[in-house]
C-alpha cells in the first residue's frame, strides 16, 4: 500500500514537473514590442543543417569512426543551443499569445490561440529533442530524427507574423527581425 502510495506521488510530481516545462514561466508578455531583446535569435539553415540525417549520413560515410564521433558529439551540442533557444523563443510566444487570445478582435484572439496551440506543440517538441539529443551526445552512433522541429518552428515564427500583421500593421515588417 505504501508502495502505491510513493509510486503514485512520483507520478503526479512528475507529471506537474512535466506540465509546467511545457507551459514555461516569466514575465508577461502582451504584445509583440514586449518580444524585443528578450528572444534568442535562431539560424533556421544552419539549425537545419545540424539535424539533417543527410548530412549526418555523409560525415558517417566519409569520416573515420572516431573522428565523426568527435563531430558528431560538437554538432549535437551545438543543435542543443539551438534547441534551447527555439524552447525560450517557443515561452515567450505562448504568453504572446495567451494575451492575444483575450483581445476583443475575433480575428486577434484567433491568431492568438493559434499561436498559443503551436508554441505548445513547439514546446513540447523541444523536451523531447533535448532528450534525443543528450542521448546522441552520450552515444554519438545513434540516430537521432528531429529534423521537424525546424518547420514547426518556422510554422511558429509565421504566426507571430501574422499576429503582429493584425495588432499594429505598421510595424509588420519588423516581424522577422525579432526571432
Amino acid at each position: 500500500m505504501i508502495t502505491t502510495f510513493i509510486l503514485v506521488a512520483i507520478a503526479i510530481v512528475a507529471l506537474a514537473f512535466f506540465l509546467a516545462m511545457v507551459r514555461g514561466g516569466g514575465a508577461a508578455v502582451t504584445d509583440v514590442s514586449d518580444l524585443h531583446g528578450r528572444t534568442r535569435p535562431v539560424d533556421l539553415v544552419a539549425f537545419r543543417n545540424l539535424m539533417d540525417p543527410d548530412e549526418e549520413e555523409y560525415l558517417r560515410a566519409h569520416l573515420p569512426p572516431g573522428e565523426f564521433r568527435v563531430i558528431q558529439r560538437e554538432r549535437l551540442r551545438a543543435a542543443l543551443d539551438y534547441v534551447r533557444c527555439v524552447a525560450i523563443n517557443a515561452r515567450l510566444l505562448l504568453r504572446l499569445g495567451e494575451a492575444a487570445r483575450r483581445s476583443e478582435d475575433p480575428q486577434v484572439a484567433e491568431a492568438g490561440q493559434e499561436l498559443v496551440n503551436s508554441a505548445l506543440r513547439v514546446r513540447v517538441y523541444t523536451l523531447f529533442v533535448e532528450g534525443k539529443l543528450y542521448a546522441g551526445i552520450l552515444m554519438p552512433g545513434m540516430r537521432i530524427s528531429s529534423a521537424h522541429i525546424t518547420d514547426s518552428y518556422e510554422h511558429l515564427t509565421g504566426l507571430l507574423s501574422r499576429l503582429g500583421r493584425l495588432q499594429d500593421p505598421s510595424r509588420a515588417h519588423r516581424m522577422a527581425a525579432i526571432l
